[in-house]
């Protein structure tokens, strides 16, 4: 008996086929809206954790904000706004045996170009450390004497600067030596649009020899950077606050967190597409069964169990669930990746567990929600009494 019910139920589709399908269509809509928002999501999370991912291996230690007003400006021979000489070896000896520590002058300086004159990102730095960190120079090479110095990718650009043009810091000629790539958001050093000279040259024109606005941490592994993050806290600010230590993996964390909130609030406005088929599912499974009140009524007559009847409607908005998903997760594997390719810049992640995933969880919840928007229609059905269905024009 029950081959005979799903044989009915398909025949029951097959009639009204240009019905069932519209239904289904809702139901593929609402899979495909779900599901593209789902592995959009995913994809922009991965693609920002993997632009971000360079960055999250750096600490960056500073004077504590309350030490002594440190709001003061960068360079400044002071102490108290900068790190000292013995504040910078105790860091040092805390971290050395994490990653590659570094202290770091910065200033807004002066720089003359003609009779242009403007302000800029200045750091100082020494010779090996220039070479470490900023290992990837477009063009030229590190500085061989105090006088020289490197730029960034835009500051050259926008001063239309190349190896060898001079130009004043400070009243201070100097000569570009290298242009640094652009490394784009950094947690460490923004160097795109500054200036890079050696610790001798920078203490020359700034003063605060052997003091740092800041010492940065390389780790060899991300994994220790909240224990490293402590342990300089613990230890630095013992008696009082001397320090503060920005943790960039937290920023990374926060960033990626933030971008798989706003899409997961899309991909619940796009499930509201799925309520919309729902209604126009429950709504044809009730036109069904008030055109088939005399067929009920025979099939009850002839000793069809009302479970069986109930069956049949369930299986008639099964079958309409199953094409809509069907349909909607072909389509959103093509349009999902089309979607990606535009909205993200590429498909590097989209072929991966975490992004299709989003695929049978869209069409799980389509089919449920295409089952459950049938139950009532069936139960009435079911309930009909025979004598009166067969009494019914």
């Amino acid at each position: 008996m029950k081959d005979i019910i799903f044989a009915m139920a398909v025949r029951n589709v097959k009639i009204n086929l240009l019905r069932s399908i519209l239904a289904a269509v809702g139901i593929t809509i609402g899979i495909i809206s779900i599901a593209c928002m789902g592995m959009l999501g995913t994809n922009m999370t991965a693609s920002v954790t993997d632009s971000l991912s360079e960055m999250a291996d750096k600490l960056s230690v500073s004077p504590y904000s309350g030490k002594g007003g440190g709001g003061g400006p960068p360079g400044a021979s002071s102490g108290s706004d900068n790190l000292t000489k013995n504040e910078y070896k105790s860091i040092v000896k805390i971290a050395s045996k994490y990653g590659y520590v570094y202290g770091v002058h910065s200033i807004r300086g002066k720089v003359k170009k003609g009779k242009d004159e403007w302000n800029t990102q200045i750091y100082g730095l020494e010779g090996s450390t220039m070479k470490t960190i900023l290992d990837n120079l477009s063009a030229g090479g590190y500085p061989s004497s105090d006088n020289s110095v490197l730029i960034g990718s835009g500051f050259a650009e926008d001063n239309e600067f190349k190896v060898g043009s001079r130009f004043s810091i400070s009243n201070s000629g100097v000569k570009v030596s290298g242009i640094i790539e652009s490394r784009g958001m950094s947690m460490d050093l923004s160097t795109d649009n500054a200036v890079i000279m050696t610790k001798n040259m920078y203490e020359s024109l700034y003063g605060a020899k052997d003091e740092y606005n800041q010492v940065n941490i390389v780790l060899n592994d991300i994994n220790d950077a909240t224990m490293v993050s402590n342990e300089i806290e613990s230890q630095m600010n013992r008696r009082e606050e001397t320090v503060r230590v920005q943790d960039s993996s937290r920023m990374v964390s926060m960033i990626s967190s933030s971008v798989s909130t706003i899409t997961s609030f899309a991909t619940l406005i796009a499930s509201i597409s799925l309520l919309v088929a729902a209604v126009s599912i429950f709504n044809i499974m009730m036109m069904s069964v008030t055109e088939r009140i005399r067929e009920i009524g025979v099939l009850r007559s002839i000793g069809t169990q009302k479970k069986e009847i109930l069956r049949m409607f369930v299986y008639e908005a099964t079958l309409i669930g199953l094409l809509g998903a069907i349909l909607g997760m072909i389509l959103s594997i093509i349009m999902g990746y089309f979607f990606i390719l535009i909205m993200v810049g590429n498909t590097k992640h989209f072929f991966t567990y975490d992004s299709l995933i989003h695929l049978p969880y869209a069409m799980g919840v389509g089919l449920i929600i295409c089952i459950l928007s049938g139950l009532y229609p069936a139960w009435r059905g079911a309930q009909m009494d025979p004598i009166e269905a067969l009494r019914a024009e």
